[in-house]
């Protein structure tokens, strides 16, 4: 990939995974089942975590502080945040939001890998890595939540 375009890559990387951290941290918020909740305030804060790693391997300049970038509203194009608002429009349900989590972390962990199998630098292509294998550790955590919530006994 050329410059520009890593570049580009890894800014969108901080933002989707800023974009799954607000998912997570607001959808915390509206869940009542314990286990549940603990499960998505966990993963919003690896999702910060994620964003803060790639954070640290772009260069460009048009992000100056990371935390206010962190702390800012929510991106409302998102499809983190358009499936959210619509599971409040519908009474928020914590089945649907967990099978939107599993989803999502799927979808998510594709593109990390296949990101990564296209980058030539070692290190950038590490951080998408670690980021995939991070990622499908988050679905397999979701999934037994799903599970164990829904008496689905793995």
């Amino acid at each position: 990939m050329e410059l520009i375009d890593m570049q580009k890559a890894i800014k969108e990387a901080i933002q989707t995974e800023k974009d799954a951290m607000d998912y997570y941290k607001y959808g915390a918020e509206h869940m009542t089942e314990e286990k549940a909740k603990k499960t998505f305030e966990i993963l919003g804060r690896e999702e910060y975590q994620h964003a803060e790693s790639f954070y640290k391997i772009y260069t460009g300049d048009d992000i100056p502080s990371f935390q206010e970038f962190m702390d800012a509203p929510p991106n409302t194009e998102s499809s983190w945040w358009k499936n959210l608002q619509a599971l409040m429009v519908q009474n928020f349900d914590e089945r649907k939001a967990l099978e939107l989590a599993i989803d999502q972390e799927e979808a998510l962990e594709k593109v990390l890998r296949e990101i990564a199998a296209s980058i030539d630098d070692p290190e950038i292509s590490g951080v998408y890595l670690a980021n995939a294998k991070s990622t499908h550790n988050h679905l397999e955590l979701v999934e037994d939540d799903y599970k164990a919530m829904f008496g689905m006994g793995g």
